[in-house]
């Protein structure tokens, strides 16, 4: 038991390395473009090449995967992406950096494949659910404090690049020195929009915003932060403030939506994240305690959209249906992630950085009237026979398994 448990802390240990260098590389990424004077729509393509790729990813990396197996595909993948964090920082110019991303974003998807799979391996069925729950955590702290590293160097020079690089090397090792058996061979998801939104508009409705507006906050709200004047620490103190906001709420929310129609709890949030992307929209010119405190309170709604989205649609689904459906969600949340920079640096480069907050606050008020909308016209479903809200992130289709509901079917998979 001991052993599981040390694989499982290894395994959780090197993702959230990984992460925290993924978080470093993102940020350090836009307040760069910044600074070299790329405008906010080109800006908004860069980033925007890492989501497409991710998407790319969960049908192309299973591929290599089942082709090279499981260990060399992994170094394989780190390899790439360790050189590619090095290359943004040598090669300076939008083109390289779209290509570049997308390239990391490939490898990324990969990485996070067998870790996930790795991961499912080790875990016990029974405990299945809380391993994911310590999965979401690990992820969203590493991402927090990985901001902070943002203030080893220059943001103008080569020690952020170099030191996200360092990361993901190292995040190899307690994975690579952890012994593991070969997991099974990974499933490719499906997308069928008609039937998702046949299941659940809202929950359809809901996935898609949160992967437009959280597209764009990883993408975009560097270039934001920098473009109203904050310092390198207020940089960092804003988004790491926006991801633990995020972590936080997510269970309080959570709680809420197991006890009452998950789609009333879906509207509240969006109207209150759409608030307080309002406020932070109009005091981010004079008042930086203001627009972290109100950062924070949208991060905690905002991040909680997708993982009530993903259970509002499960409430619908037998055990059996969920975990193919929630890999379909997964891909329509990447989608909405890959238009949101774009959309986002455009609005920015035609109406000015603060317009960010506008278009966060835009997109949650039409899900908030659509949320009342589908209230109007269909009855909820009993609390009591709602599943239990489980916080996500975004990830890949195999950690999904872990989804206590998906618990069966992945057994059954296994097997």
């Amino acid at each position: 038991m001991f052993s599981t448990v040390g694989r499982i802390s290894s395994l959780l240990l090197g993702m959230g390395t990984l992460l925290g260098g993924v978080g470093l590389l993102g940020t350090s990424l836009g307040m760069r473009a910044d600074l070299e004077h790329f405008n906010d729509a080109v800006i908004g393509v860069i980033m925007s090449a890492y989501f497409v790729a991710f998407i790319i990813g969960t049908f192309w990396c299973p591929w290599v995967i089942r082709r090279a197996g499981h260990i060399r595909a992994f170094a394989a993948f780190a390899a790439v992406a360790s050189t590619t964090v090095i290359l943004h920082a040598l090669i300076v110019q939008p083109f390289v950096w779209g290509l570049l991303r997308a390239i990391t974003g490939l490898c990324l998807m990969g990485l996070f494949i067998v870790m996930e799979s790795w991961l499912n391996v080790l875990a016990p069925n029974e405990r299945r659910g809380q391993i994911f729950a310590a999965y979401t955590g690990v992820n969203l702290a590493a991402m927090a404090i990985g901001q902070f590293l943002i203030l080893v160097g220059d943001p103008a020079g080569f020690v952020a690049f170099g030191l996200a690089s360092i990361l993901l090397s190292l995040a190899l090792v307690p994975v690579a020195l952890t012994s593991v058996r070969e997991p099974s061979p990974v499933d490719t998801p499906h997308l069928n929009l008609h039937n998702l939104y046949i299941v659940s508009p809202l929950g359809v409705a809901g996935t898609l915003t949160s992967g437009l507006i959280m597209g764009a906050f990883w993408g975009m709200a560097p270039v934001f932060a920098q473009g109203i004047g904050l310092s390198s620490a207020s940089i960092a103190l804003f988004m790491s403030a926006t991801i633990i906001g995020g972590a936080l709420l997510q269970w309080p929310v959570g709680h809420l939506s197991d006890r009452y129609d998950r789609r009333t709890v879906l509207t509240l949030v969006s109207f209150g994240a759409t608030v307080f992307a309002s406020v932070a929209f109009f005091v981010a010119d004079f008042s930086q305690t203001g627009l972290i405190l109100s950062v924070f309170l949208y991060g905690g709604l905002a991040f909680s959209i997708y993982a009530l989205s993903v259970c509002h649609v499960n409430d619908h689904l037998t055990t059996a249906e969920v975990l193919n459906t929630t890999r379909g969600l997964l891909l329509l949340y990447g989608i909405g992630a890959a238009i949101g920079p774009i959309a986002s640096g455009i609005l920015m480069h035609v109406f000015g950085t603060k317009s960010l907050f506008g278009y966060f606050a835009t997109a949650l008020l039409l899900l908030g009237l659509f949320a009342i909308y589908r209230i109007s016209i269909s009855a909820p479903i009993p609390a009591a026979q709602q599943g239990a809200f489980v916080p996500m992130v975004r990830t890949s289709q195999v950690a999904l398994e872990m989804i206590p509901r998906s618990e069966v079917q992945a057994s059954s998979n296994a097997e």
